[in-house]
């Protein structure tokens, strides 16, 4: 082998090694993946959170932020069974106040309480806090301060000679009846009673505004006490009475807003969403123009003049996510004071200055929604209740669905629902 034979394969090699470096295998890329699970309803729409992920990638370039969504009733068992794999399947979950003693026990929720400064904890309503809030230990950001509203057919009720929207339920049950025999709409008022979480949350509504509690002072249950029997017998009562739409013992919340906006109901109860595609939203709606809302009523005689259900919603990290820093930096700009405000047509924000002088006519001027939805939360946000915040939540829950489904089907009577349901949740608690 001739030396000019061994130096020209010593230059083959050398660039047969350069070629396999530069065209080979790429090197690893730095990005960070951040999986999100949400949900579809209530606060802003799917396609206004993509927008919210898109911005924070663009900005975050280092980061990728992908997002799935469920339905609320998925939404639970989907973040269970999530938790199985490791690492987990996603890295934020949306979790609703109800389900945070119960995430926390289980481990599944990171504690950022010193992530979060003391400016950032007094710049937000100190009733937001208690979301995310477990025994002193801060679980995640509160982002969505929603409970439920009262909304009615402005047209229908003037038609029927009506001046006013109901202060009271009694009063609805008069308005409706006059709504009936003009026969200006056959079912007055449509409920989410459907054997879900909805109908805890309208029972709720309905058991404060009633001077009834969920639980007493030792965290027994107390709905099956008097107030909650004579309001589960109301409910059942205002079906045989044809005041209410039988439909809804079937009916979520999108069943509301649909029959609410095709015209067959002057009163509902829903969350904030619906305002935008009942009232504004000619595509969605067969009453835009003719929709008002107001406080929802309580019972006569009740001590506060109405009751909601508050509905709010946090974002938190898994704690055993590989990617937790940059999962909470998507988080802190997802509930940051600027996002909320952009996207405040479905999210009145969490952060209290947005509802005080010049800021408030800021915000409301922001879209078409806010100078009617911002308004009315101010005005219902006081009066709305929580449910509690128990380990066995969501076992609880599913034992009370069935039993304000038994009442109102009439295979149990309201006192005998709540009583077995009311014995599940003490059994639960040992």
């Amino acid at each position: 082998m001739t030396k000019l034979y061994r130096i020209t394969m010593i230059v083959v090699l050398i660039a047969m090694a350069i070629s396999m470096t530069s065209c080979g295998a790429k090197p690893e890329s730095t990005e960070k993946s951040v999986k999100v699970l949400a949900m579809q309803q209530a606060g802003p729409t799917p396609e206004e959170m993509n927008e919210i992920v898109a911005k924070f990638n663009e900005s975050n370039p280092g980061i990728k932020v992908n997002i799935d969504y469920v339905s609320y009733d998925a939404l639970h068992d989907k973040i269970a069974t999530s938790m199985a794999t490791n690492p987990p399947a996603y890295d934020v979950i949306l979790v609703d106040d109800i389900w945070y003693a119960e995430f926390a026990k289980n481990g599944y929720l990171w504690d950022v309480t010193s992530k979060i400064s003391k400016e950032t904890k007094d710049s937000i309503f100190a009733a937001a806090w208690d979301i995310t809030t477990v025994n002193g230990v801060t679980y995640g950001m509160p982002w969505l301060l929603d409970e439920k509203y009262f909304f009615y057919n402005e047209k229908m009720l003037a038609d029927a000679g009506i001046a006013a929207p109901p202060k009271t339920w009694e009063e609805l049950e008069a308005q409706s009846l006059i709504l009936k025999e003009k026969g200006i709409v056959e079912y007055p008022i449509v409920w989410s009673w459907a054997q879900a979480e909805t109908a805890i949350c309208d029972f709720v509504a309905l058991l404060y505004g009633n001077g009834g509690r969920f639980t007493d002072e030792n965290g027994k249950p107390a709905f099956n006490e008097a107030a909650g029997v004579e309001t589960l017998q109301w409910m059942v009562d205002s079906i045989d009475k044809g005041i209410v739409n039988p439909a809804s013992i079937s009916y979520v919340e999108e069943d509301v807003r649909n029959t609410f906006s095709q015209g067959k109901a002057a009163f509902a109860i829903n969350w904030l969403y619906m305002y935008e595609l009942a009232a504004i939203n000619t595509d969605e709606s067969q009453v835009v123009g003719q929709v008002k809302m107001s406080l929802i009523p309580a019972f006569e005689g009740n001590a506060a003049p109405s009751s909601s259900i508050n509905g709010s919603m946090g974002f938190s990290v898994v704690d055993k996510s590989p990617n937790r820093e940059e999962a909470w930096k998507y988080v802190e700009f997802l509930t940051s004071e600027e996002i909320q405000r952009e996207y405040s047509a479905h999210l009145p924000p969490v952060w209290s200055g947005n509802y005080e002088g010049e800021a408030l006519n800021e915000l409301m001027a922001l879209n078409e929604s806010n100078p009617v939805t911002v308004p009315m939360f101010k005005e219902q946000f006081p009066y709305s209740h929580v449910r509690p915040k128990v380990p066995y939540y969501a076992e609880g829950s599913k034992a009370l669905q069935l039993a304000l489904q038994e009442a109102l089907t009439k295979s149990k009577t309201p006192q005998q629902a709540l009583d077995d349901a009311a014995a599940k949740w003490i059994e639960l608690a040992k």
